[in-house]
């Protein structure tokens, strides 16, 4: 099974917490079934699938870097890598950027959300979509910042990441995890 296909199956079984999760998931079901390439990082009319993940320790807490780039507090993740399905992707980014060798990611989808990222490094404004899942690591005290991707890294309660990620696709990931995770 191809990992356009495997995406697809996924998405049919996930349920969307609210009409805008909702319409994201047809806007990638859509992308999926009728662009060429929608995993490639250049494909940007009107986007690409990306992958993030919302990393978890023992006690209920979440872990955000912020971005050096977006100027925000936000889960791990990126692109999409040749060949990749967005379960591995997320894995990776999320060990990328958090320096978390033990990360145990569920394949089940947490959240789908389409959002707009400005023109930069001669990319010009399009859309990530992004399918979020849960990882978890039993290690939280091993995280290890990448400068060049983040200017600082932390563990939060989950109310306190819902006030540092106060967009409201944040909150609905923060409070699908309060429910299914805490």
């Amino acid at each position: 099974m191809s990992r356009r296909e495997r995406l697809l199956e996924q998405l049919l079984v996930h349920r969307p917490a609210d009409e805008a999760e909702e319409r994201n998931v047809s806007q990638v079901v859509k992308l999926l079934t009728t662009a060429a390439d929608p995993f490639s990082r250049s494909h940007f009319e009107p986007g690409h699938i990306t992958a993030s993940c919302f990393i978890v320790d023992g006690e209920g807490r979440l872990l955000l870097h912020h971005h050096k780039r977006l100027n925000r507090w936000l889960q791990m993740g990126g692109h999409v890598d040749e060949g990749e399905h967005p379960v591995q992707a997320a894995r990776r980014e999320g060990w990328e950027e958090s320096g978390l060798a033990d990360l145990v990611i569920e394949e089940q989808i947490l959240d789908v959300d389409v959002h707009p990222i400005p023109a930069s490094k001669g990319d010009p404004l399009h859309h990530h979509f992004d399918v979020r899942y849960v990882a978890r690591t039993e290690s939280p005290l091993s995280i290890n910042i990448r400068p060049d991707e983040s200017n600082e890294l932390a563990w939060f309660t989950m109310e306190r990441a819902a006030a540092m990620m106060d967009a409201p696709e944040s909150v609905r990931v923060i409070e699908k995890l309060l429910r299914s995770v805490v």
